[in-house]
């Protein structure tokens, strides 16, 4: 019993009594284990109406979530107050699934018993989002709320008649268009799901498994290690999807191993931090986001996977180049206890643990939904797992698999009830709309400017924001900007998807690249700006999905294919730019002048343009750029000048 107990515990803070400690952490764990069960019911069978389902969700998740909260409060009378809240948490839930017929036959308006309810829930989101995520998102809850009951009071096309306590919870309670909207759908349906098949992946050695075949591939070559963490960093976000969770969870181990062979304490951050967010830009999860934009957009799941893929593999190429780039100007040592025979006792004796991922794969090919899919991967993995003993997991490990799946998503699940009481209120005043037509307004004509306007909004409001949370908010301000001008639905929403997520390591924010600082003790400010200079790609490719959209596989195969040829080589031109080194150092004219030929093959016009000024600039750029790279090339240094 005690070494079950030590397992589950959530908190071993001195300043907390163990009984205490222990009777929270019970009941995490239980209601850990009653979200899961709904998740996975719901997920297979189906068979919840959609207001329930998400409502109880919702309760049994902030109920545990405001426990463990509780738990980390410093004062006692915060600690009171999480547990109190975590109480009446639990009543819209249940007081939907209890009066759900009667909700329906009075048409979703709200009663004097609905009114203290809805109070209580929006104190629950207003409380959990603060203490699980900060303030940001709880002022813009605040403001739209307080726009909601007071817009009465603005002149002009931006005021509204007002919306007192009955229609706001009428809406933000009582329907699927406020806190459990689409986003709390998707949340229910896919993001716990997914998160859950993660960590259950991670628990019996996946995770271990793509490190190693990481380092079989890439660790014998110059500055193995750096794309050892890369590869390996890439891979493991493709379940997992969360930068920062992604820094933490390989960071301890392939930080202090680049060190080791000779890169700086900010460069080896900023590689892992760089790495860990193209897991939010990879399919198939990209931090759940995948899941949103399809409901949103109308389009299934499989093509907004595939229209991801391309851009995603480009940013990889981009770091993985970068970082061999680093390795060879800086001279630094190969990891040489990895290589091919590290690969390949990697995959004949643990390789059978990829086959849950294989296996979703297959079953998205086959048809399956990707809710049902997750489910018999889980089932595939927990199968899986008593092959051998160092991987097995027991009824204890697979409790606790529960509890960290909800420790992880509780956030995300904040901001998403947080993101959705937006919404409603944005949709609720058409106030969403008018921001939109502000953008186009003030971009006039130019489709540069208002790409660059939607850029700079988007890049603020995704600002700490978990990548769903993020991208909720900018698809309803923000893409119908882009989409006016006539831009395919699917390139807005990536535009806006893209910029929304890039503050993983962008300062001010630039939390993933912090996280790595903190690991490898560099300067946060100086390993954020590397993983800029490392991960420029996702600045820049989202103005490429306007002038080529064949990159998000939009167009024939034509379109597709030239978008990704010419895309591949302006990046790669880019990146040896800033890199500054190939073979040889790089003057400044010389990195100018490549960066310059590069911007001519991926000219902003369309791929299959005939126009004799269009195709003449990207041969230009073209042999330009294989010039340059024959000259340095010709150029580099003997052997023997270099030990000079």
């Amino acid at each position: 019993m005690s070494r079950i107990l030590d397992t589950l515990l959530l908190n071993r803070a001195e300043d907390r009594g163990r009984g205490e400690v222990a009777i929270i952490s019970l009941l995490y764990a239980g209601l850990a284990l009653l979200v899961t069960a709904l998740v996975i019911y719901g997920a297979y069978f189906g068979l919840i109406t959609a207001l329930i389902l998400r409502a109880v969700f919702f309760s049994l998740v902030a109920a545990a979530g405001l426990l463990a909260l509780g738990l980390r409060a410093r004062t006692g009378w915060a600690r009171m107050l999480c547990y109190a809240l975590a109480l009446v948490a639990l009543v819209p839930g249940f007081h939907i699934e209890q009066s759900y017929i009667d909700i329906v036959m009075r048409g979703a308006m709200a009663t004097p018993v609905d009114l203290p309810i809805f109070v209580g829930l929006m104190a629950v989101v207003f409380v959990l989002v603060r203490m699980a995520l900060g303030w940001p998102l709880v002022i813009m809850m605040a403001l739209a709320l307080v726009y909601a009951w007071f817009g009465y009071l603005i002149p002009g096309q931006y005021g509204h008649g007002g919306y007192d306590l009955r229609r706001l919870a009428s809406t933000l309670m009582l329907s699927t268009e406020g806190v459990y909207g689409v986003p709390m759908g998707v949340a229910v349906e896919y993001i716990f799901l997914f998160a859950l098949l993660g960590g259950l992946l991670m628990k019996i050695g996946t995770g271990e498994v793509f490190v190693d075949i990481a380092r079989g591939l890439t660790g014998r070559m110059v500055g193995g290690p750096g794309l050892s963490a890369a590869l390996a960093s890439a891979m493991l976000g493709t379940i997992n999807g969360s930068a920062v969770a992604n820094v933490v969870t390989t960071g301890t181990f392939t930080i202090p191993l680049m060190k080791r062979t000779g890169y700086s304490a900010n460069l080896a951050g900023a590689i892992e931090a760089a790495a860990s967010s193209a897991g939010q830009i990879l399919p198939p999860v990209m931090g759940a986001a995948a899941f949103l934009m399809a409901e949103i957009i109308g389009v299934p799941y499989g093509t907004i996977a595939l229209a991801a893929l391309i851009p995603g593999l480009l940013y990889v190429l981009a770091l993985m180049i970068s970082v061999r780039l680093e390795a060879g100007r800086l001279g630094l040592q190969r990891d040489m206890d990895a290589g091919l025979a590290l690969l390949w006792s990697t995959l004949t004796k643990r390789g059978y643990l990829l086959l849950p991922l294989i296996g979703l794969v297959g079953f998205l090919i086959a048809g399956y939904t990707p809710t049902r899919a997750a489910v018999m991967c889980i089932v595939a993995a927990l199968l899986i797992s008593p092959w051998r003993k160092d991987t097995r997991v027991g009824l204890v490990d697979l409790v606790a698999v529960c509890r960290d799946t909800l420790l992880a998503t509780m956030p995300i699940i904040a901001a998403v009830a947080a993101a959705g009481a937006v919404i409603g209120v944005l949709n609720l005043t058409g106030l969403g709309l008018m921001l939109s037509g502000l953008i186009v307004d003030l971009g006039g004509t130019s489709i540069l400017a208002i790409l660059l306007l939607t850029a700079v909004v988007s890049f603020v409001l995704g600002m700490g924001l978990p990548t769903s949370a993020a991208y909720l908010l900018l698809a309803v301000l923000v893409a119908p900007a882009l989409t006016r001008l006539g831009i395919e639905p699917i390139v807005a929403h990536m535009f806006i998807f893209y910029y929304g997520l890039v503050s993983a390591i962008t300062p001010p924010v630039a939390l993933a690249a912090f996280a790595a600082a903190s690991i490898s003790g560099g300067d946060a400010n100086g390993t954020a700006m590397e993983a800029v200079r490392l991960g420029f790609v996702k600045l820049f490719v989202p103005f490429l999905f306007v002038s080529m959209p064949g990159l998000l596989m939009v167009g024939n195969g034509l379109d597709v294919t030239l978008s990704a040829v010419f895309a591949t080589i302006g990046i790669v031109g880019l990146t040896i730019a800033f890199a500054g080194w190939f073979v040889r150092p790089m003057s400044a004219f010389e990195r100018g002048a490549l960066a310059v030929a590069a911007l001519l093959v991926v000219w902003p016009t369309a791929v299959t343009s005939l126009d004799v000024l269009t195709v003449a600039m990207r041969l230009i750029g073209i042999a330009g750029l294989l010039a340059l790279l024959i000259r340095l090339f010709v150029a580099r240094p003997t052997p023997l000048e270099s030990e000079v």
